[in-house]
């Protein structure tokens, strides 16, 4: 029992070790799945250059502030861009910056936690992968901060070119719609074709449309007709896409479009990347109106004759024949003629119209078959004449004659709206509008009436000779806005178009021979246009920018113009004038045409051209300027603006013009004033090197010194030569020539011009002779502004300048010194070797006794001592 036991609990305790690890396994999954989490749609997506293009980015499971802000970035290649951001207006890359200022680049918040990146034109450059980031504001990183989408953007090679339709069908025949369309083939991207009908100018019903998938899709009002037959799709490879809507009836009339769409396959579901819709033509479906004649024949043995039965219009037209045998001969799809009874033929006369009328007989020869298969005529009986009478239906409208917008004022625009309401009997048949203007006279009546254009029934315009040029330049516009709408715009009013307007309206029907005939007009009551009788006017204010108030200096002036009674669209030009005193006659300086050209006016001063200048620098603000002013220049200023319209497309017409207040140039001539100075940076060289001293020209009085030039002298005075000794170094003249004297030194000098006043004297080699003092002078030379001539100032002197060129002690010692070391060096190491060669020699001659002599030694007494 107890091993039992122990057994039992070893299970139980496994078992929960493995319940334990299942809990930790799922909290750490959990951990990874809870977090903050960005999402982007999921990639790649496709999308086409020029159109509006949307990437939506949302965050959710975040913590911090509810609004969440947004940073989007680009990476093309190996290059990272900045996009947009949501709170930082500089983040945008340079390359960026003007796309994201004029709002082509955005960043839409569609909720505190979503945004949109729109691109109104999208780019093939802005292919690349596209990162969403949010700044962090959990108080625990956890989950992703960042997603990525991979965009295409393809170039857009979708064209659609439809096939003009014919205009008018008769009731029960085919429409034929066709449609070529052309693309260049992209992976990912597939097309669709819709057909569809406007019947007017909000009601559009689709017929069928192919595709994406090649699947069909029939509109919810054809789909009877489809399942009829009546409507019937044709292809081929070369992109021709035609539909075939057999059993017109006259409901069918309206404007027919094609319109081709390119998808992309996107997270399972069809996205459409671009759409592009054309118009095939405008359609006219002519209603069944059908005239039936029956022509009885009765004999006796009618069985056994051969009828051939012709009809007659009038005696003498034969409309249609059939023959004995049974074949017609037919003149024309218009009639037909059937047996439909024994001795019963029946005329059918298609879509009657006013010229159908008349006198219809029936002729009728009965032939006999005799033996060897020959035919002669027995009889032959023509029937009394039925006279058919046409009464015209012409359609019957109203026409509605308003101006919603009248001018008030010259150059206001003007429009008249005539619409055409309670139209019946229209099927088949087209509307033409005329407009016309006549001068109205002092006693109520008119003076004349001109044609201004007409929209005829096939949609174009005829302009008069009159109003060609208006018309041409789109200063007049007329169009038709809706099927039954027409409209006439003068876009700026003057007064040659005050009087009254007419508009007429006709209606047109299609012949069976396809040609378009008038069938009825209406026109409507006369309509005014008149003007205000304030008219209009500009006012110009001059103001200065810029005063001269001394010789050379430069002088602006600004003319702002403002309009009143006219509109911003007229064209100004300006004239700038010129009093040379109270009183004095005005003289024209320059202009600037209404096309923007200038022209110099009186400025005779032909050395001065260049410094004259007016520009245009907005709508209605012009700047003159004159640079370098004289005292001949001293006078009051003012500007002239003129208004300008071409009522003819062609020639400039001046409206009205202005003057401003007059500013005075007026100053006193004051002549320049020079200093000098001289600046080193060392007053003490050593011998061999290089000294620079800067000889710098100051001036006061003036500002502009671009008309003055120097000529500069440098001298020196050495000490050796005796005090108040100087020569020349060199010089430069004020038309930069530089030259220098001749110097018996081994040193040498230059003269440069560093600044537009500083001109400094270098000094290489430096050697003793060099010391003593140095001062500069300095000729001023001022160029006349008028002619191109100097005149020369008086010469200023700097202060002197002493340079000190050190002794070097070590330097002129060192040679010596160096000289006698290296001599006695040599001579004792001579005198050591001489005297070793001596010593050698002298020993190797000496000779010795074999027994030399003892010497003897005396001791001395110690007691002596």
């Amino acid at each position: 029992m107890c091993g039992k036991g122990g057994q039992i609990a070893g299970i139980t305790h496994r078992q929960d070790m493995k319940s334990l690890l299942v809990l930790i396994t799922l909290c750490f999954i959990i951990g990874l799945t809870v977090g903050r989490k960005v999402l982007l749609p999921t990639g790649p997506l496709i999308r086409v250059e020029g159109e509006t293009l949307s990437l939506r980015c949302e965050v959710s499971d975040y913590q911090g502030p509810k609004e969440q802000d947004f940073e989007w970035k680009a990476i093309n290649g190996s290059k990272t861009i900045r996009v947009v951001s949501t709170f930082d207006p500089s983040f945008p890359d340079q390359s960026l910056k003007s796309r994201v200022y004029t709002g082509d680049i955005s960043v839409e918040r569609i909720s505190e936690s979503t945004v949109d990146l729109r691109i109104k034109e999208a780019r093939v450059t802005d292919s690349g992968t596209f990162t969403c980031s949010t700044p962090s504001t959990d108080s625990v990183i956890s989950g992703n901060y960042e997603a990525d989408v991979l965009l295409r953007v393809i170039r857009n090679t979708l064209v659609v070119v439809p096939e003009v339709p014919a205009p008018s069908v008769h009731e029960s025949r085919s429409i034929n719609l066709h449609c070529n369309i052309t693309q260049d083939f992209t992976e990912g991207v597939y097309l669709s074709i819709t057909w569809s009908v406007k019947k007017n100018q909000s009601l559009e019903q689709d017929l069928l449309t192919f595709g994406p998938d090649s699947g069909l899709i029939v509109g919810k009002n054809f789909t009877q007709r489809y399942a009829d037959g009546e409507i019937c799709l044709h292809m081929n490879n070369t992109g021709s896409y035609s539909l075939v809507l057999s059993s017109a009836v006259p409901e069918d009339q309206g404007i027919y479009l094609c319109t081709a769409k390119q998808w992309s396959r996107e997270q399972g579901t069809w996205t459409m990347i671009q759409e592009k819709a054309e118009v095939i033509g405008e359609v006219a479906v002519i209603p069944a109106d059908n005239l039936n004649l029956t022509c009885l024949v009765s004999a006796y043995d009618l069985a056994a004759l051969d009828l051939e039965v012709t009809w007659l219009l009038n005696e003498t037209h034969i409309l249609t024949h059939l023959s004995r045998d049974g074949v017609v001969a037919k003149t024309s799809d218009i009639f037909s003629i059937n047996q439909v009874g024994e001795g019963d033929f029946r005329l059918e006369i298609h879509s009657v119209e006013l010229s159908d009328k008349g006198l219809y007989l029936c002729r009728v020869r009965a032939w006999i078959q005799q033996s060897r298969g020959k035919w002669y005529q027995a009889a032959e009986k023509t029937s009394a004449p039925v006279q058919v009478l046409i009464t015209p239906q012409d359609p019957t409208f109203t026409v509605t004659f308003k101006s919603p917008v009248i001018a008030q004022y010259v150059g206001d625009p003007t429009e008249l709206v005539c619409q055409v309401s309670n139209i019946s009997q229209f099927w088949g048949k087209r509307l033409s509008v005329c407009w016309f203007y006549s001068v109205a006279s002092s006693d109520g009546g008119h003076v004349g009436t001109d044609v201004i254009a007409s929209l005829n029934e096939n949609g174009a315009i005829i302009p008069s000779d009159k109003y060609r040029d208006r018309i041409d330049s789109g200063l007049i516009l007329v169009t038709r806005i809706e099927p039954a709408t027409f409209k006439l715009r003068l876009l700026h009013t003057t007064n040659a178009d005050v009087g009254e307007y007419v508009c007429s309206v006709a209606t047109w029907t299609l012949t069976r021979l396809g040609i378009w005939k008038h069938t009825s007009e209406q026109q409507t009551h006369g309509l005014k246009v008149s003007l205000a009788s304030k008219g209009p006017g500009i006012s110009v204010i001059a103001r200065h920018i810029r005063q001269a108030t001394f010789s050379g200096s430069t002088f602006e002036m600004n003319c702002l113009a403002k309009l009143k009674n006219l509109w911003d669209g007229v064209s100004l030009s300006v004239h700038i004038l010129v009093q040379y005193g109270v009183g004095a006659p005005s003289r024209k300086l320059a202009s600037l045409s209404p096309d923007l050209v200038l022209k110099l006016e009186d400025w005779y001063e032909s050395s001065r051209q260049d410094s004259l200048s007016l520009v245009k620098t907005g709508n209605m603000e012009f700047i003159f300027r004159i640079q370098g002013v004289q005292m001949m220049d001293r006078g009051f200023y003012y500007c002239e603006v003129a208004a300008w319209t071409k009522p003819d497309g062609k020639n400039w017409v001046e409206m009205t013009k202005g003057e401003s207040n007059k500013i005075q140039i007026n100053f006193e001539h004051t002549r320049p004033t020079f200093d000098l100075s001289i600046m080193s940076d060392t007053t003490s060289v050593y011998p061999w090197e290089t000294v620079k001293i800067d000889c710098i020209i100051t001036v006061s009085g003036t500002s502009n010194t671009d008309n003055v030039a120097y000529e500069i002298r440098w001298y020196h005075g050495s000490h050796f030569q005796g005090s108040g000794s100087f020569v020349l170094l060199t010089s430069i003249d004020h038309l930069g020539v530089v030259r220098k004297s001749p110097r018996n030194d081994t040193s040498d000098c230059s003269l440069e011009r560093l600044r537009t006043r500083t001109f400094t004297l270098t000094i290489h080699g430096t050697q003793d002779s060099d010391a003593g003092e140095y001062y500069c002078t300095a000729t001023p030379w001022i160029r006349s502004t008028t002619k191109d001539n100097w005149s020369k100032e008086p010469e200023i002197i700097s202060k002197r300048f002493f340079l000190n060129v050190k002794f070097a002690l070590w330097d002129s010692m060192k040679l010596p010194l160096l000289y006698g070391t290296c001599t006695s060096l040599t001579m004792g190491l001579f005198s050591l070797i001489l005297g070793l060669l001596c010593t050698l020699c002298c020993c190797r001659n000496t000779t010795h006794t074999k027994n030399p002599p003892h010497t003897r030694i005396k001791l001395i007494n110690p007691q002596n001592d």
